[in-house]
């Protein structure tokens, strides 16, 4: 067999290349460093291949051996999507080190296709999947310029371009022809219910809200534009001041970090509140989040299927969500929380011995001074409003946490404001409690839904009395007021102009109206709506049976349209030597030297001779295989048709500027 030639090994280097980038992200950088070093190496040998041939086998031997050590070196093992993606790539770059063969070419480029379309694992979201199809295309071209060559064409001399040239046209055809089978399988191939390979689904390095909170720890979440999840109503959309998204009460605290304490489940015949206003309804599409607890506008009524409801209004699960969810819920904005058991008592009243000693000081001289709880509340809030800025960047804080914000640094975001709030309370008397979750949200006009981002983490406080039960109280208000009416774009526009920006916004809401879409209709497409395909056909749920034959009939009828359109094709245009014969034309007739009715071939072909001396030469190749035989010779015939496909009109250029440039007659 033959070696690869330049612009063969160009293609595949170059379709492998594609397939290992799209799996950087989320490699560690030194690999993603040795995998290019590697690469380039490999690519820069194009040349003088012939003399070094593939890398020898005492060099690739302890290459192979070394790759699967330094993957568990690095992740502990060689099971799961990182490590095996690494182990893939890797693989893959060894394979280019040894293909020199066109039959290794091949299998490389198999290879490779898995390995692009293993990226997906990682992120299924629109941008990646686009390009995700568009690495296939390198793919395709590598393939095309592999295909066995007819006899007497030497593709040896054949240049990049002209390879391209050559391969783009039909490997754009390929994958437009392999569109329609692909959405057919997308839509009929039964699913499984969890993933063969048993990995969670993507995006699960985003976990969103923690079960745990210390001052500073949402910095970097505050700062995520990423969509956290999207609401539609089924009545207009409650105003920005009551848009509180509840996730977790975090009620224990060690002096510098809160996190959740055990909680007992309520009854699902007892609501555990009064409900002062009407019910909201609405749809809410969860990211994934890798916990097991749910969002939900504070305050939910019920629980979803596979959730249960605890005593601090927290929806929780037994199973991290995984995959982006969907689910319907009904919460009450206007309530009063009337339960408030020994137990929540004392859990919201201990604060950690021998921590913030100044804060516990500040809060008995308010106790001591008034009597009335609201105000020791309005005495917090004012001195909030007073003294304290809003900012993302602020500085850190001691051991005494508390202490450090509330007499030194002054400045931070809802984390410290809720945190010192809830110690002051706590240390007056007040029974108090911190609460994580979202607050806002922006209304996408063009989708009628709310989405809420990650950028828009909130933490609040509850505090109880005695006569109204627990009530929300958010410190963050009383110092950024335009937080909880505009958003935390609004707020922290001071500090990257452009995250407040207007036009900024409203493009961020049309793109995120495209990525509902594909998610709704493509990521969240799932056995349950696979199985409510052919309703429409009297078939209420379908099973694995009824859904093969639906794909077996979509592949009979693609295959019966390819085959009228080549019938209809062949009878309109000829064979195969008059379809290439008539190409040969209209390029010509395009450089103004079209065939007159008169003229047979052969009196074309001597009209074409002086100057155009390759045309007439093709032209007595067609001449040759139409006349002087009864069918035309299959190799002779691939020739032809390629170097119809390569031909081009000497002189083209040169006439066109000699058109422009002759004087025009206007009568």
């Amino acid at each position: 067999m033959n070696r690869l030639n330049p612009s063969q090994f160009d293609l595949l280097t170059l379709a492998s290349g594609v397939a290992i980038v799209a799996h950087m992200p989320h490699l560690p950088l030194w690999f993603n460093a040795s995998l290019c070093i590697l690469l380039a190496i490999r690519w820069s040998q194009r040349h003088w291949r012939a003399h070094w041939g593939a890398a020898p086998i005492w060099l690739r031997l302890p290459m192979t051996l070394a790759l699967p050590t330094v993957i568990i070196a690095q992740y502990g093992n060689l099971f799961g999507r990182e490590p095996g993606s690494a182990l893939a790539v890797g693989l893959l770059v060894l394979k280019l080190g040894e293909s020199e063969r066109p039959r290794d070419a091949r299998a490389a480029v198999t290879f490779a296709c898995f390995v692009l379309m293993a990226a997906l694992l990682f992120d299924q979201g629109l941008v990646i999947s686009v390009l995700i199809v568009l690495g296939l295309i390198p793919q395709l071209l590598a393939l095309r310029a592999l295909e066995p060559q007819p006899p007497g064409v030497d593709a040896s001399s054949r240049k990049i371009h002209q390879e391209l040239r050559v391969a783009i046209p039909s490997a754009l055809l390929a994958l437009a022809a392999a569109a329609p089978l692909a959405i057919a399988m997308f839509l009929f191939l039964p699913r499984l219910a969890q993933p063969l390979w048993g990995t969670s689904a993507a995006d699960s390095n985003k976990t969103g809200l923690s079960d745990r909170m210390t001052p500073g720890s949402m910095g970097e979440l505050l700062t995520d534009d990423s969509a956290a999840f999207r609401v539609g109503f089924s009545g207009p959309p409650p105003p920005a001041q009551q848009r509180y998204w509840r996730s977790l009460v975090l009620s224990r605290f060690d002096g510098t970090t809160w996190w959740r304490a055990r909680s007992a489940l309520i009854d699902p015949g007892s609501p555990g509140f009064e409900a002062l206003g009407a019910a909201l309804d609405y749809e809410l599409t969860l990211e994934p989040t890798q916990q097991t607890w749910l969002v939900a506008l504070d305050l939910p009524a019920l629980a979803p299927q596979g959730f249960l409801r605890n005593d601090e209004f927290s929806l929780i699960g037994d199973k991290p969500v995984s995959e982006t969810t969907r689910y319907h819920l009904r919460s009450i904005l206007d309530y009063r929380l009337r339960d408030l058991s020994p137990r929540l008592r004392r859990a919201s009243l201990v604060l950690p011995p021998g921590f913030n000693p100044r804060a516990q000081e500040l809060a008995q001289q308010w106790r001591h001074q008034w009597t009335d709880d609201r105000a020791v509340i309005a005495a917090a809030l004012q001195r909030f409003h007073d003294q304290f800025t809003y900012t993302l960047a602020p500085p850190p804080l001691g051991l005494n946490s508390v202490d450090d914000f509330l007499f030194d640094t002054r400045a931070g975001y809802c984390e410290h404001f809720s945190s010192a709030f809830v110690v002051l309370m706590r240390a007056a008397g007040i029974p108090a409690r911190v609460v994580v979750g979202y607050q806002g949200g922006y209304w996408n006009e063009f989708g009628q839904y709310l989405v809420v981002r990650q950028s828009d983490a909130h933490a609040w406080a509850e505090i109880w009395r005695d006569d109204a039960g627990w009530i929300r109280v958010d410190p963050t208000a009383a110092v950024s007021p335009v937080r909880v009416q505009l958003g935390s774009h609004a707020a922290s526009a001071g500090e990257a102009s452009w995250f407040g920006s207007s036009w900024l916004l409203g493009m961020r809401n049309r793109w995120d109206l495209v990525n509902r879409l594909w998610n709704q209709a493509i990521v969240q497409f799932n056995t349950l709506q696979q199985q409510g395909l052919l309703t429409k056909f009297g078939i209420e749920r379908a099973d694995w049976n009824q859904l093969a034959i639906a794909f077996g009939i979509c592949c009979a009828l693609l295959l019966g349209l390819g085959l009228v359109w080549a019938l209809r094709r062949d009878r309109r245009t000829g064979d195969a030597l008059d379809r290439h014969f008539s190409l040969l034309e209209r390029k010509l007739a395009r450089a103004g030297h079209a065939r007159l009715p008169s003229q047979g071939p052969t009196h074309f072909a001597e009209r074409l001779a002086p100057q155009q001396p390759g045309a007439a030469g093709l032209i007595e190749q067609y001449i040759r295989l139409r006349y002087a035989q009864m069918s035309p010779d299959p190799h002779a015939l691939l020739v032809f048709a390629r170097s119809v496909t390569e031909f081009r009109v000497a002189g083209v250029v040169q006439k066109r500027i000699r058109d422009d440039l002759e004087p025009r007659n206007v009568s």
